[in-house]
């Protein structure tokens, strides 16, 4: 048996467990400290001839200075051999990517990167990568121009 003057303080902490289990209030960011974009705020633009989507981020990839992209490479779709001007930071954030390296075109070589990963591709580095049965979502930081430029053997 409890001594007595524990009850008053089990009665209180059995009276306060409901209030425990109850949402808290969303609370309002404040615009000039936080900016959010939820998934369907995010502006992808339109599927290109080489079977992925862009969405930028932060930055213009095209011009001098920090940018941030997303990508989105469809199933059965790799660029062919290319290298950027400066080093590319990058992140799978869903499906597996498939890169290989140097000017020789050959899909079947390579490597599979699944989602959770980092790579870096260092500027003027060849390489081509891409999709095969599933759909990949990168997030590719870097310091623009983030120009490509081809450099398939011929």
């Amino acid at each position: 048996r409890r001594p007595r003057r524990e009850r008053p303080m089990l009665k209180r902490l059995l009276l306060l467990l409901p209030l425990l289990a109850l949402p808290a209030g969303a609370a309002e960011l404040d615009p000039r400290a936080i900016a959010v974009r939820l998934p369907e705020q995010i502006p992808w633009g339109p599927v290109t001839p080489g079977g992925n989507q862009q969405a930028i981020l932060v930055g213009d990839p095209s011009s001098p200075g920090f940018y941030a992209v997303m990508v989105k490479w469809l199933p059965g779709h790799m660029s062919r051999p290319h290298f950027h001007p400066n080093d590319r930071f990058i992140t799978v954030l869903s499906g597996t990517w498939w890169m290989g390296s140097g000017p020789v075109f050959d899909p079947a070589s390579t490597v599979p990167v699944p989602a959770g990963t980092f790579v870096t591709h260092y500027g003027r580095g060849i390489h081509y990568d891409g999709a095969k049965e599933e759909p990949a979502v990168l997030l590719i930081v870097g310091e623009g121009p983030g120009t490509s430029t081809p450099a398939e053997a011929k």
